[in-house]
């Protein structure tokens, strides 16, 4: 069976929808743990083709982070196109797909507006975006050990999925 859940958490030039993004890391996960994983660095200039752009307070932002965060994030492997579909091909089914995001704003909506700016179809419902940081505030004293770097996507991306299946052991919700 196919995990319905995916953790998404993305890098970025900025904070806005149609800012630029820098990589994407996810991991499918259910009740049972973590699943297949997925992380692309994405070349800024091609995002900057598509008129996606960046802020100057997250370029000053990224001065201050880590060399292996910031080694990680500006790779720039792939195109924003090629980024896309790679995650298109690789997410669950578009009707069975629940998609979380840090920050109702952010992670998902960012991702969404890079979709509309390649013309490209979103490869989830929008009724099935998820936002684990009002989880995360609800349960702030709920802690798991971080995942490798802090602001590298797939690590933040693990990190926060494990740290959601914990808030739902120890407070007794579902995910749905």
């Amino acid at each position: 069976m196919e995990l319905k859940h995916v953790m998404i958490d993305i890098e970025t030039l900025g904070t806005r929808p149609g800012d630029i993004i820098l990589s994407i890391g996810a991991v499918k996960f259910d009740a049972n743990g973590l699943g297949e994983e997925f992380y692309v660095t994405i070349d800024p200039e091609s995002s900057k083709a598509i008129g996606l752009r960046a802020q100057k307070s997250t370029l000053e932002w990224w001065e201050k982070q880590s060399p292996e965060a910031k080694a990680a994030a500006f790779k720039g492997e792939f195109s924003i196109e090629v980024a896309l579909l790679k995650l298109t091909m690789w997410m669950p089914p578009k009707d069975a797909s629940r998609v979380w995001g840090n920050g109702a704003n952010f992670d998902n909506a960012l991702v969404a507006a890079a979709y509309r700016a390649n013309k490209m179809d979103l490869p989830w419902d929008y009724w099935n975006d998820r936002c684990y940081r009002t989880i995360a505030a609800m349960f702030m004293k709920t802690r798991v050990d971080r995942v490798g770097t802090g602001h590298h996507a797939l690590d933040d991306a693990k990190t926060q999925a494990l740290r959601l299946l914990k808030m739902q052991e120890d407070h007794g919700f579902k995910l749905a």
